[in-house]
């Protein structure tokens, strides 16, 4: 990954917390790693753990950035998210796996933000 697409995720996460923020989650980790992969922001929204995939692109050439939720990647998602589950033994909390997708414009300006509730399922 070249360091431009780097500093557009950390962009983008960074945007995400924040809206969270403003919206009462309370951020509990970031970029909280595991053998199965990295979740970018973990959170609680009162009784509820969500964990939040955070996609950011730069226009949409390439497509959106909710198209790049693909099933492996959705099926790592959930890995991530009972890996986490098991090591904070927290095996009966609620809890889900939203997207945050931005799309950002020339200046840098987010164009668009969406906030995906449930995006991925258990499965």
């Amino acid at each position: 990954m070249t360091s431009h697409r780097k500093a557009t995720g950390a962009y983008g996460e960074q945007l995400a917390a924040a809206y969270l923020n403003r919206q009462g989650y309370e951020i509990v980790a970031r970029n909280w790693r595991c053998p199965a992969g990295e979740m970018d922001i973990i959170a609680r929204q009162g009784e509820t753990l969500v964990f939040v995939e955070v996609r950011t692109r730069r226009g949409t050439r390439l497509g959106s950035p909710e198209e790049s939720i693909t099933p492996a990647k959705q099926a790592r998602l959930v890995d991530i998210a009972r890996t986490y589950l098991a090591e904070m033994d927290c095996a009966g909390c609620d809890w889900r796996i939203d997207v945050i997708a931005i799309v950002l414009n020339r200046r840098n300006q987010i164009a668009r933000f969406n906030h995906l509730r449930w995006a991925v399922g258990e499965m």
